[in-house]
């Protein structure tokens, strides 16, 4: 059964509304954009030059306008607008740094990630379905993508139940090792776990964890 597909992820920010803060505060809000620049890249020169910008618009308040002198005060306007101009290229340089693009092959990998845990996550609760109802589970088919059903087990196979081509799904079972587990479930009547089969049936160690996670067991 292909994978149930899952919405798509939603769309990724560009930085564009934090990059902006400083050019519509004047600049005065570059100290916190570039703190937050640090907390989220971890890179702790954001943080010093945030520090830096907010030094020079105190020197700029306290030393140049409030000195009430005519010269200072147009000093401190000039470099106002250095500052807010400087800050808002700033921002908007490092823009990428904070909010990274993730290419197309990231976002392909994250959205097979999550399938993969959505799947998983599918055995868990038709395993537990098992243990609380088999007369429900055998209803439903659990385990048996071979026979019509409606209900995803996410990929569960009984190993007890199912026939040759079915069983050949589970990882690394090669065309020789289905056909001894079929004919020692015929001899035995069928296993209980993992590792019975893999004692029965002479399996590695490594084939019985990797079938481990799709295996079941229905006596």
């Amino acid at each position: 059964m292909p994978p149930v597909p899952l919405p798509p992820p939603p769309a990724e920010p560009d930085g564009t509304g934090w990059a902006i803060i400083p050019l519509l505060t004047f600049g005065l809000g570059s100290p916190f954009s570039f703190i937050y620049a640090a907390a989220r890249t971890r890179n702790w020169r954001q943080p010093a030059a945030g520090a830096g910008y907010g030094l020079a618009y105190l020197g700029i308040f306290f030393g140049l306008f409030g000195s009430g002198d005519a010269a200072a005060v147009a000093l401190g306007m000039l470099l106002m607008i250095t500052m807010w101009v400087t800050t808002s290229v700033h921002a908007f340089a490092i823009r990428k740094q904070v909010y990274p693009r993730r290419t197309p092959r990231d976002r392909a990998n994250d959205h097979a990630i999550e399938i993969a845990r959505y799947r998983r996550a599918l055995r868990e609760q038709a395993r537990a379905l098992l243990a609380q109802d088999l007369a429900l589970a055998n209803e439903l088919c659990i385990g048996r993508p071979d026979l019509p059903r409606a209900y995803d087990d996410g990929g569960l196979i009984d190993v007890n139940h199912v026939p040759a081509p079915t069983m050949a799904l589970l990882p690394g079972m090669t065309e020789e090792i289905v056909a001894r587990v079929i004919r020692v479930r015929e001899e035995s009547g069928g296993f209980v776990s993992a590792e019975e089969l893999g004692i029965d049936a002479d399996l590695s160690p490594d084939l019985v964890q990797r079938i481990r996670e799709y295996a079941i067991f229905i006596r």
